[in-house]
């Protein structure tokens, strides 16, 4: 059974009224999505408990953070652990589908870990069922939120699995949108990449990046290079 919080450095994460918990793919992605000072603005789609909006707000200390959350209990939770962060006055999250909601601003940045399922057997638990599979976030949709949402000069990170984001990299391609940076994550030495946080704009850039995290050597320990990534924020390392 998950533990009903995950304690940061700088801040908590309750989790016990969401269905996805915290996962270290996540804290990946909150930690290497790269946060610039010109970052001012920032989107966090499908915000579950918070995580990304937190990590974001603990990296940059001017961007001000709206996180949007379909389901009402995991809204609310992340609510309050926004109110216990440091950042509080920079959060702010809503109970809306991003497929309803028109902004009246741009974003500088888009975060989002989508549902990943697509075509897989579905559990017995609704909430769950809607964190997981696209059920209520298709990438198509996603992508329409990314095109409405997104300023001109900013950019998105997704994550994604392997296979999932074959799919998201052509269906940027047919849109003439650039994937122009990646990092393929290995949970373990010998295993093969699972997960791939990528950055995408509608801009044409002519450089692309591709690099990868193994997190875990053969001895099962942390490698240096994830103990870098994470240790402003994880306690123990």
């Amino acid at each position: 059974m998950s533990n009903s919080y995950f304690q940061f450095k700088q801040f908590r994460i309750e989790q016990d009224a969401c269905a996805m918990k915290v996962s270290t793919d996540a804290c990946i992605q909150g930690a290497w999505t790269p946060v610039t000072s010109s970052v001012k603005t920032v989107l966090d789609i499908g915000a579950g408990t918070g995580l990304l909006s937190l990590m974001i707000a603990q990296r940059n200390e001017h961007a001000i953070i709206d996180a949007i959350e379909i389901d009402p209990s995991a809204t609310k939770q992340a609510n309050e652990n926004f109110i216990r962060s440091p950042w509080s006055e920079r959060l702010c999250v809503q109970n809306f589908d991003i497929r309803q909601i028109d902004f009246n601003r741009k974003y500088d940045l888009i975060v989002c870990n989508p549902p990943f399922f697509g075509n897989s057997l579905l559990g017995e638990r609704t909430q769950r069922n809607i964190a997981r599979h696209t059920l209520s976030l298709s990438q198509e949709d996603l992508f329409q939120a990314l095109e409405v949402n997104l300023a001109p000069d900013g950019y998105a990170s997704i994550l994604l699995p392997v296979t999932e984001h074959g799919a998201w990299r052509q269906l940027l391609k047919d849109r003439n949108w650039k994937i122009f940076h990646e990092l393929h994550i290995v949970p373990r030495s010998g295993l093969k990449p699972n997960r791939i946080v990528s950055l995408c704009s509608r801009n044409d850039l002519t450089f692309f990046q591709q690099e990868e995290l193994l997190i875990r050597d053969s001895q099962n320990n942390y490698t240096p290079e994830f103990i870098h990534l994470l240790r402003p924020f994880y306690l123990n390392l």
